[in-house]
């Protein structure tokens, strides 16, 4: 892979921290409200806790974004890694008896993870030497080989016990930190390092100017209407497809395809495919993919429907995610990197939540139907319809 070889290695070690911080992650994630429950947690309280940890990885992403510029992105990077470390530590110790260690666990673990997923990405998209578009495309593929490959390695050593899934957890974030450190120590007495930097040029070489507040609302809106339609997959979806073929383990094959897909053509449709088109297109494109994901499920026709799903939502997916990113960082003032990250993880939260609450609620409604299917593809065209209020900014590749 080219890109790699023309990564920095600070670009190469801070992937390779993103490759083993989401293994690990997903390894403990998907198991945990089992272990709590095994522990002798009620339901309620364990759907609480795990419900704690995803509010405290995405609650506080305006505030990361402001401490990334504030004090640089290494020095939260940092704070993440020694928050989760110490988080997993007292997730060790928490028990039915012991709630307190299990609490300040949890929100260490989701607190440290906002800290780490929003300055790592800042640090990528401010290399030297490679373009955002291909650094981002690069993070989601390696994101994607732990959500793949993560799940079943936790269930692989499960039956060991949950300590060494959570030992694991805090070897990978101490050897990693630790690394990440140094190196930050040995290049600072070399040059500083460029964090927050400004907007990417335009066309002709000169500097992009910031986007004003009305430019900014709409990407905002769409960062939203993104994550509200994206989150069916966790509603929706595994409702409509245990329905539809009556196989609980419907949706393992649609996720299990999708981070396939995505590991193995997301770096190659960014970089080679859609190369010189701009941050808006890609945006237009992605949300027609999800109009026609959706639109395949309105005939409800069985596996047929699902698997045709498969292709074009993650096609949106590795379109959009991606997209909104790099036109945030275009669109961002001088030094002000970090918030427009943070600004595009809080509008993906609020959209998770309301995506969440409306897609149950409407699937009661529809009672089985088609409606909700409908109502999804013109909420999609609506937003690519949406996409073209944003400026036209063309990203320069190294």
């Amino acid at each position: 892979m080219n890109a790699w070889r023309e990564a920095s290695p600070t670009a190469r070690l801070l992937l390779v921290a993103v490759l083993f911080t989401g293994l690990t992650t997903f390894m403990f994630l998907p198991l945990l409200a089992i272990e709590l429950t095994a522990r002798g947690i009620p339901a309620g309280r364990t759907g609480f806790l795990v419900g704690l940890l995803a509010f405290s990885g995405q609650a506080f992403s305006l505030l990361t974004g402001l401490l990334v510029d504030r004090f640089g992105a290494h020095r939260v990077m940092a704070a993440g890694f020694l928050l989760r470390v110490l988080g997993y530590a007292l997730l060790g110790l928490g028990g039915a008896g012991a709630p307190a260690p299990l609490v300040a666990g949890i929100v260490a673990v989701g607190v440290g993870g906002s800290l780490l997923g929003l300055s790592t990405k800042t640090l990528l998209v401010s290399q030297e030497g490679t373009d955002r578009r291909t650094m981002l495309a690069l993070r989601s593929t390696f994101v994607n080989v732990g959500v793949v490959a993560g799940p079943a390695l936790g269930a692989a050593v499960y039956p060991l016990g949950f300590g060494w899934i959570l030992a694991a957890c805090v070897l990978s974030h101490l050897v990693l930190g630790t690394r990440l450190v140094l190196r930050r120590s040995v290049t600072a007495s070399r040059s500083r390092a460029v964090v927050g930097r400004a907007a990417a040029p335009a066309a002709d070489g000169a500097p992009a100017a910031p986007w004003t507040l009305r430019q900014w609302l709409p990407l905002c809106g769409l960062g939203v209407a993104y994550w509200a339609i994206y989150s069916q997959l966790n509603v929706l979806l595994p409702i409509t497809a245990n329905a539809m073929t009556g196989s609980a383990a419907a949706i393992s094959v649609v996720f299990t395809a999708n981070g396939l897909l995505v590991v193995l053509f997301q770096y190659t449709l960014l970089r080679h495919v859609f190369r010189r088109a701009t941050a808006r297109t890609l945006l237009v494109l992605g949300f027609l993919a999800f109009a026609c994901a959706y639109a395949t499920l309105i005939p409800l026709a069985g596996w047929y429907s699902l698997l045709a799903f498969v292709v074009p939502v993650t096609l949106a997916e590795m379109l959009i995610g991606p997209s909104l990113d790099e036109q945030a960082v275009n669109a961002a003032a001088t030094r002000r990197t970090g918030l427009a990250l943070g600004t595009m993880s809080a509008a993906g939260a609020l959209g998770s939540l309301f995506g969440s609450s409306a897609g149950g609620y409407l699937l009661q409604s529809a009672r089985g139907g088609s409606e909700v299917w409908l109502l999804l593809v013109g909420s999609s065209l609506a937003a690519a319809a949406i996409c073209l209020l944003l400026p036209k900014v063309r990203t320069r590749h190294v």
